[in-house]
């Protein structure tokens, strides 16, 4: 047996294998997944010195730990979290080496919702699609880690960065999103559009991979009729019968049946995937389909660049 693998002590409350997703195969139904922070998953691969495409590993809040089978550089971004090796305090957002047999212990999350951990050579899982991500809305890529699951890992391929801490953006204590209305804001009443666009929501705990669901004002619809199912895109804001907007992520389906209010800017979701539930959610609307004025996010109401 290979000694280039992982043996994972502690799972996590959900902690998978994330890559750059599989794009390009919502005509089969299967939806693109990836890393949810997709700036963060990419730091961490750079400070190890992993190519764009290398795997890591997404936790959930309350991080995992990890033996390596030989000496590894390992590194944790995204969500603000402890990090220790064998007890022994180790710096987060920056490489780190770790020896064979060592525990890395990555901690629960003082801010935000995931960490990502790049391993020197990556998580060698077999793709599925071109991708080694796991997908929990069609079950495709590697089940979600368990206590005492082997992870295979490539050939290191590059020098690990040298750093002392590698800056990042911080977990946002309100979420403002910038969304494009359409296509189907016309289903919904002229009220319910003021109000999407002028009142705050928040993240429910409901909240996953696939979806940020809110609670908040109910958005009231103007046709009551059904919606045959159509293409549904990353971002989209649709809004179920409860009438509360949900900000469809990496493991959305592909085809929906309720009306989508609006479409987020991508630039805007890995911010969506680190707010915790609680977490104040505005939508300010940007120039779009409907020909709506840019608006500053920083500003509402005032006018952007």
């Amino acid at each position: 047996m290979t000694d280039r693998a992982l043996s994972v002590v502690r799972a996590g409350a959900l902690t998978t294998v994330q890559d750059r997703g599989r794009p390009g195969h919502a005509h089969l139904g299967v939806p693109r997944s990836g890393a949810l922070d997709g700036p963060a998953a990419a730091l961490a691969n750079r400070l190890v010195g992993n190519g764009p495409d290398a795997a890591v590993l997404e936790t959930t809040l309350d991080g995992c730990s990890l033996r390596p089978r030989s000496a590894v550089t390992v590194a944790v971004t995204g969500a603000p979290c402890r990090v220790t090796v064998d007890g022994r305090p180790a710096a987060w957002g920056a490489p780190v080496r770790v020896r064979a047999g060592a525990v890395l212990d990555v901690g629960p999350a003082v801010l935000g919702v995931r960490a990502y951990v790049a391993v020197s050579g990556g998580v060698a899982v077999e793709p599925v699609l071109g991708s080694r991500s796991t997908d929990l809305l069609s079950g495709l890529g590697p089940a979600p880690l368990t206590d005492g699951a082997v992870l295979p890992l490539g050939a290191p391929s590059g020098v690990h960065a040298r750093v002392d801490v590698a800056p990042q953006a911080g977990p946002p204590s309100e979420l403002v999103l910038r969304v494009s209305l359409g296509p189907r804001d016309d289903w919904f009443t002229a009220d319910a559009v003021r109000l999407f666009l002028s009142r705050v929501f928040r993240v429910s705990p409901a909240s996953n991979r696939i979806g940020v669901r809110t609670t908040g004002p109910v958005l009231e619809r103007a046709r009551g009729e059904e919606l045959p199912s159509e293409g549904m895109v990353l971002g989209a804001v649709q809004v179920p019968p409860a009438g509360t907007p949900v900000i469809f992520l990496a493991d959305h389906p592909t085809t929906g049946g309720y009306p989508v209010i609006g479409v987020v800017r991508a630039e805007d979701l890995p911010a969506a995937a680190q707010a915790r539930p609680g977490t104040a959610v505005r939508f300010v609307a940007v120039r779009g389909r409907g020909g709506y004025a840019w608006a500053d996010p920083r500003r509402p109401g005032a006018p952007g660049p």
